[in-house]
């Protein structure tokens, strides 16, 4: 089983970045999944997640209207693209089950500079 974020990055408040989570060993398809984040000091928390047709789409109100989930299933990977970004939403940033299983990748960091 094996998940592996990319796409994080340094970049100014205001600005984008596009992430993707890559699956393998695991039924893609057959899954809800998520992106998650966890932040110095912080708990790890879900901030979007998405039905396994992609019908069904979920956002935490902190980044509603900002970030865009998306999949592709035939490929076993997911999007996460991130607008507007703020410095609070530096993070390092994982994609999971939802509920999140017991493995995880590496994650990806996101820093964004006021």
């Amino acid at each position: 089983v094996q998940l592996v974020e990319s796409g994080g990055g340094l970049v100014q408040a205001g600005g984008s970045l596009r992430l993707s989570c890559a699956g393998s060993g695991i039924p893609f398809s057959s899954n809800r999944m998520g992106w998650y984040r966890q932040a110095p000091g912080k708990q790890r928390e879900l901030v979007a997640s998405i039905s396994r047709g992609g019908g069904a789409i979920i956002y935490a109100d902190s980044v509603k209207g900002r970030f865009t989930i998306s999949r592709d299933n035939a490929k076993n990977t997911m999007y996460l693209q991130m607008n507007s970004l703020k410095p609070e939403d530096t993070a390092v940033y994982y994609c999971n089950t939802v509920p999140a299983a017991s493995f995880w990748g590496q994650g990806t960091q996101v820093t964004v500079s006021s």
